[in-house]
């Protein structure tokens, strides 16, 4: 996940998209298998804003780690309320205020429904002779190179049955 001037971004954020609708919330666990707060845990740790900053930059940049504790301020500093701030870290419940658009986006969803298609040659069932591939079918594959390889195997697909 990239923090950004803009946002939130990067491989994780943009994968995500694919499912996310305008409105809803997602949640981010902002350090999986971690224990953030551990070292304030410690015995005869200190437990105050400043090391629970400290201990969250281990895992976000110093000044979100900064705004992160302003945000969740504890009213004390029991194994309780330590608790719930690392559940806070590993449950972050957002709603996207929207995304960057069509013009940034890396794939879209939506296109010929594959219903409509011969799954073996990409021909449609209602014109003959009229064959569909990669990106104009509705398949979306995951970040990583998936949708290249589903645009190069339907061409093939078509191109061999053309």
């Amino acid at each position: 996940m990239l923090i950004t001037h803009r946002g939130l971004s990067g491989p994780a954020i943009l994968q995500m998209s694919s499912y996310w609708q305008p409105g809803e919330s997602v949640t981010v666990d902002l350090a999986p298998d971690l224990n953030v707060l551990a070292p304030l845990l410690a015995r005869n740790a200190r437990r105050d804003a400043s090391a629970a900053a400290n201990a969250i930059r281990a895992v976000l940049p110093a000044r979100m780690a900064e705004r992160w504790v302003v945000l969740h301020e504890l009213v004390d500093w029991t194994n309780a309320s330590l608790a719930k701030m690392e559940q806070h870290i590993h449950e972050w419940h957002l709603t996207p205020a929207g995304t960057e658009g069509y013009a940034k986006a890396e794939v879209t969803v939506g296109g010929v429904d594959t219903a409509e298609l011969d799954a073996k040659t990409m021909q449609s069932r209602k014109v003959p002779g009229l064959y569909f591939i990669g990106e104009v079918v509705d398949v979306t594959g995951w970040l990583g190179g998936y949708n290249f390889q589903w645009a190069w195997a339907s061409g093939v697909s078509a191109g061999q049955s053309a």
